[in-house]
């Protein structure tokens, strides 16, 4: 055989390959999708859906995303940052030429359930329909409702800024082929209807693992089940397990604790800061007592995960440098001893917020400062201020360092180089 019939065949076969996975991938990327029929008439919505998607709508923090910082109720156009560039969120308001006006429910059940637009063009994961494929058709319906309801903005959608070839359908498909499947919640029959409940909002609308689970190379999570904790992307907040003891488990808290920490941002046990400080002023303090209290009877009965975490190889120590800042600087609101002041300040001695193996949040609340959310049943909060134009990187590693080894606190020391990296990426 000829060296050119040869190479003939050889690529022959990658085009039958190629073609063979092609037709794979397209395949996986319709999976369970029934085509979309007739557009079914307009029935005016009742009271009680309305009031239901608007409940629903709150608890998959929607506003979170679509609802630009001083812009108009769900009108779209927040920068969701990635690893892989910008996704513009959409206009869900029920404006005709810029948002959702000429939808129908039937395509916004296929948005949620199947990541796919008006269109057809599949969606940007940044979009959670991992999660929301969980949401009912009742519930969707409800939503689809309440955002028709809503007062229409006209407001273009802006395009995404996403590095090739992250913005191109091919690679969606791709990533949906390996990463994604249509899914549904079913209840487990071994379990309370509380926690069921509380199931289908934490996996599903909460979408409670998009933070709270390390992502992949390619922006995928370990499935919704997975809440072992992960480093928040491009805003490097870590998001910590919520089934770990030593992070953010809450099995050992009284149940009426679990509810006011996600009702008003705050708990004897500790406050909300950073980027769930958005999600309780968005989300959660919207959930009625029953839905709070389901979310908690769920997180509550999560089981700790396996392997024990293994003791820092390096313990900090005090030092007089780090005391003498801490009393320049924190003792006046944390106290001498750490100990804080209910509802105002955290106590920082035996806080699984200081002793966790990341200390990305510490350095993020130093540098950056912050205020737990102002919420209904916390509207005024007290704060912290940012102290980057204060202290240099040094100092705050040395004062985080004291903090981490004192009052029997036990942790890995803070370095100059962990607080020059979250400087750098807040500048």
């Amino acid at each position: 055989m000829s060296w050119r019939r040869r190479v003939g065949l050889a690529g022959l076969g990658a085009i039958v390959v190629v073609a063979v996975l092609a037709g794979v991938v397209a395949w996986l990327n319709v999976r369970g999708e029934a085509p979309l029929g007739a557009p079914a008439p307009r029935v005016a919505a009742s009271a009680e859906q309305l009031a239901r998607g608007e409940a629903l709508t709150r608890a998959g923090d929607c506003t979170g995303c679509h609802t630009a910082r001083g812009g108009r109720f769900l009108a779209g156009g927040r920068a969701i940052e990635t690893p892989f560039g910008n996704v513009f969120a959409s206009n869900l308001t029920p404006d005709a030429e810029t948002g959702l006006g000429r939808w129908s429910a039937d395509e916004f059940w296929r948005a949620l359930h199947h990541g796919r637009s008006k269109s057809g063009r599949l969606l940007y994961p940044a979009f959670p329909y991992p999660n929301y494929t969980r949401v009912s058709r009742d519930d969707a319906d409800a939503m689809f409702a309440y955002v028709q309801s809503i007062p229409a903005v006209t407001r273009r959608n802006v395009a995404h800024t996403l590095a090739f070839p992250f913005g191109t359908q091919a690679a969606l498909a791709i990533w949906r082929a390996l990463y994604f499947r249509p899914a549904e919640h079913v209840d487990d029959p071994t379990r309370s209807a509380e926690w069921n409940r509380g199931a289908y909002l934490v996996e599903g609308l909460g979408h409670c693992n998009a933070c709270h689970s390390a992502r992949n190379a390619l922006g995928a999570t370990r499935g919704t089940l997975d809440l072992q904790g992960g480093l928040i992307p491009v805003q490097n907040w870590y998001a910590p397990s919520l089934a770990s003891p030593r992070e953010a488990s809450v099995a050992g808290w009284p149940k009426h604790d679990v509810v006011q920490l996600l009702k008003t941002g705050i708990a004897p046990q500790g406050f909300v800061m950073g980027p769930m400080s958005d999600v309780v002023l968005n989300s959660t303090q919207h959930l009625s007592d029953a839905d709070a209290a389901a979310m908690a009877t769920y997180l509550q009965a999560l089981p700790p995960p396996p392997e024990s975490e293994p003791a820092p190889a390096e313990t900090a120590r005090p030092s007089a440098r780090g005391a003498a800042l801490y009393k320049d600087h924190c003792v006046a609101c944390h106290g001498e001893r750490g100990e804080g002041v209910p509802k105002a300040y955290p106590a920082l001695a035996g806080s699984r917020a200081v002793t966790m193996r990341s200390s990305a949040n510490l350095v993020h609340v130093v540098l950056e400062g912050g205020f737990p959310p102002s919420t209904a049943g916390n509207p005024r909060p007290f704060g912290m201020p940012p102290f980057a134009p204060v202290l240099q990187d040094a100092d705050v590693a040395e004062l985080l360092s004291f903090v981490r080894a004192s009052w029997g606190n036990r942790a890995a020391p803070v370095s100059t180089l962990d607080v020059a990296k979250a400087r750098a990426g807040r500048e």
